[in-house]
């Protein structure tokens, strides 16, 4: 589990519901229920009987529900500021000093924000504290600052754990969340304060080597933790994961890491300049050069001017002293890089300005912001394992944080297994897969998961009758890269495509770094082939270098978005191999792309299939793609996917949409358009999607399955209203009178 987004949601928040929706409902138009209790999720029919049984370890540690009559409250922090590590920090310093006489004794445990929970009542319904805390000690010697606070924790309510009990117990249809989310904040305490917590992961240099991920970051290893009602009872969720952090590096080291060039003997140009400016605004720094006083500072910029030409005023008089001068006669420091920049800390008006060289990025902090293809591809390296070590380090991971002494857990009656659990599996069998009759082997029973396309042809052959090559990997030279293209064109003619045997024009070398313009060139110059024949050009051979950054998302966009065209990207080292299976398994991909179908289950062709091939049937899969964190203008990005053939269900079709930021319902599910001539015109991507399944199957479905990705549980039932409603909506001129509608919440 890579922990590199937002951290998530209470699972109590609300999701906004669009405009459109408020309005619908306000005219009596929206048929969506005033409340989820509308909604009522069937139990599970029973369990499956198929394949063999076997007995499997999953990361899931059986908790016992605890016995305690758990209470709910307020707490108001004032001034009021929007760190959670300072909020805990104000109520970490109240219960030290205020526990035995006005807590009775209890050890609360508190999210940070303004929900303090205890196991049983405070001896108060509502109480004032004043409390101070003290900045940390910078080893100058000098009076730490004391900061105020007045914190009132006031009575909220009693919290229910009877019907987690019931819902445990399958005599309660749903999940209760603030049940939940209370034993899952009792349980985050101890980590909270030991480790750096982002989102549902806590992570230290302590869990795990640190491994660089070059432009000066490192990940840290750490674990992710959940508390979640199963089939077994309440357990506790433990996985590995990892995230990048800052390397706590000099600055100076860090600016060459992040240019991969030396600076240590020669100015930044300005580009450089802007690029350090970007990467290390907001990020901690300590200074190195007074000793034993390690004084914090926040970056707020990047001088202009060289560090030797800096001076600023050090009286109302209007003295001018240089930086220079300044560090020399109060520090005793000579400043070697006075050709660099000075960093800018504190307030922008009136910065201060310290020389790069006297100054060490603080510890801890993580990189929030996008990571290139390398540095993800090292993070993932970092994380994958063998199932064996997983389930080691899991353990040793569970051990580590000794849960059965956490002092909240032992508060709070919660008691956590130190064992994985062992849960009742079944090994499926593989379904009978159909090929082209055409082919000597007309199917095929894949054995562990494992098949290959010799004797086989593909069902239905896609059609590429015009296509091109362009090499941007620098040490596949043209003759191989002519080989190459030439044996997956045959392997495609082969396999059963309707494929060209030679390109519209012969492969061409390109540089990485100019993939727009040599895309659109060798495009035109394809197009001045094409266009007086009346033809456009079926799709796009890129070859990669292996470790290519960037490069494979360019040429994506420019195919998809600028041009138009499939494209199939093939790595350096395929290129080298001449396999066949290689050449077979890029032909699978290029068919698919271009509209054809690999192969279909023998099941859905003999209607074997429950619930799919008794009646006409799509099957839509949808998601939500949020911005990273940092971007805050760029928009959130719906994709709906729908089947589009019965009852093999094989082929797809897909939307995408634009919708407002970090907004989790899909927006364009439905939708009223203003037509000139028509006046409201209903559309969206569900309508779109059911014209084209009806135009290529010559059926209404009457039975959809909806399975939508992305959703916490607690904002999952009023995603599922307003977008049922939306399914709901579209005219029965695309749909069956009678349907059957599930859908189902994807979990990973």
């Amino acid at each position: 589990r890579q922990a590199m987004e937002d951290p998530s949601p209470p699972p109590a928040q609300p999701v906004p519901v669009p405009a459109q929706a408020e309005a619908a409902a306000a005219t009596g138009q929206a048929a969506i229920p005033a409340s989820s209790k509308a909604i009522r999720f069937p139990l599970r029919p029973g369990k499956g009987s198929a394949g063999t049984r076997c007995l499997v370890k999953a990361n899931h540690f059986i908790a016992q529900l605890p016995d305690k009559d758990l209470h709910h409250y307020h707490v108001s922090i004032t001034p009021e500021v929007t760190s959670r590590v300072v909020n805990r920090a104000v109520i970490h310093e109240l219960v030290n000093l205020h526990r035995a006489a006005y807590l009775g004794g209890r050890l609360p445990a508190y999210d940070g924000r303004k929900s303090l929970y205890t196991a049983g009542p405070l001896p108060f319904a509502s109480k004032e504290f004043q409390i101070t805390l003290l900045d940390d000690d910078d080893g100058s010697g000098a009076q730490r600052r004391q900061r105020n606070f007045k914190v009132v924790i006031k009575f909220a309510a009693r919290a229910d754990l009877h019907r987690l009990g019931m819902f445990l117990a399958g005599r309660h249809a749903e999940a209760p969340q603030e049940a939940l989310q209370v034993l899952d904040i009792v349980l985050r305490e101890l980590p909270s304060a030991r480790y750096a917590p982002f989102g549902r992961s806590f992570f230290s240099p302590d869990l795990g080597r640190r491994q660089p991920l070059g432009d000066g970051l490192e990940s840290w290893r750490g674990f992710y933790q959940s508390i979640r009602p199963t089939q077994m009872g309440l357990s506790l969720n433990i996985d590995m994961s990892a995230t990048a952090f800052i390397e706590p590096l000099p600055v100076i080291d860090y600016a060459a890491q992040l240019l991969r060039s030396d600076i240590h003997s020669r100015p930044l140009s300005d580009a450089e300049r802007v690029k350090i400016k970007k990467a290390l605004r907001g990020v901690k720094v300590e200074v190195t050069h007074r000793g034993n006083m390690r004084r914090k500072y926040r970056i707020s910029g990047l001088t202009t001017q060289a560090t030797r030409e800096l001076t600023f005023p050090v009286d109302e008089g209007g003295t001018v002293k240089s930086v220079v001068q300044y560090f020399q006669e109060t520090y005793g420091f000579a400043i070697q890089h006075t050709y660099l920049p000075c960093l800018q800390v504190g307030n922008q008006q009136r910065p201060n300005y310290l020389p790069m060289e006297v100054c060490k990025i603080v510890e801890g902090q993580r990189y929030s912001k996008r990571l290139n293809q390398n540095q993800i591809r090292a993070l993932l390296d970092e994380t994958c394992q063998y199932p064996r070590d997983r389930e080691r380090d899991i353990t040793q991971m569970v051990k580590h944080n000794a849960y059965q002494e956490d002092p909240y857990a032992k508060e709070f009656g919660i008691k956590i297994s130190d064992r994985l659990a062992s849960v009742d599996a079944r090994i499926l069998p593989a379904p009978r897969l159909k090929y082209n009759e055409t082919g000597r082997e007309k199917d095929c029973l894949p054995r562990v998961g494992q098949w290959n396309m010799m004797n086989k042809k593909m069902v239905n052959g896609g059609k590429v009758r015009s296509w091109m090559c362009v090499n941007f990997a620098r040490n596949v030279p043209d003759k191989l890269a002519r080989d190459f293209c030439h044996q997956l064109a045959q392997m495609c003619q082969d396999s059963g495509m309707d494929f060209a045997l030679e390109p519209v024009l012969p492969p061409m070398s390109a540089r990485p770094d100019q993939v727009e313009r040599a895309l659109k060139a060798r495009y035109h110059e394809a197009m001045n082939i094409l266009g007086p024949q009346r033809r456009e050009l079926d799709l796009l051979i890129g070859i990669l270098p292996d470790n290519n950054g960037s490069l494979y998302g360019d040429l994506k966009r420019v195919c998809e978005i600028d041009l138009g065209i499939v494209s199939q990207c093939c790595c350096t080292k395929q290129v080298f191999k001449l396999n066949k299976q290689i050449y077979a398994n890029i032909a699978l991909k290029i068919n698919v792309k271009v509209g054809g179908r690999n192969t279909v289950l023998v099941d859905a062709l003999s209607r074997r299939i429950p619930l799919v091939t008794d009646r006409p049937t799509i099957i839509f899969g949808a998601d939500v793609t949020h911005p990273h964190p940092g971007e805050d203008s760029s928009p959130s990005i719906a994709a709906v996917v729908a089947s589009q053939d019965w009852p093999e269900v094989t082929r797809y079709a897909g939307l995408v949409s634009a919708q407002a930021h970090r907004q989790e319902l899909i927006e364009d599910l439905y939708k009223v358009r203003q037509d000139p001539q028509k006046g409201p015109v209903s559309s969206g991507m569900i309508r779109e999607l059911l014209i084209s399944f009806k135009k290529s199957t010559g059926e209404k479905p009457q039975r959809i399955i909806f399975y939508r990705d992305g959703v916490s549980e607690g904002q999952f039932y009023q995603v599922l209203l307003f977008e049922l409603n939306a399914i709901r909506k579209v005219n029965t001129y695309f749909i069956h009178p009678v349907l059957y509608l599930s859908v189902f919440r994807c979990f990973h």
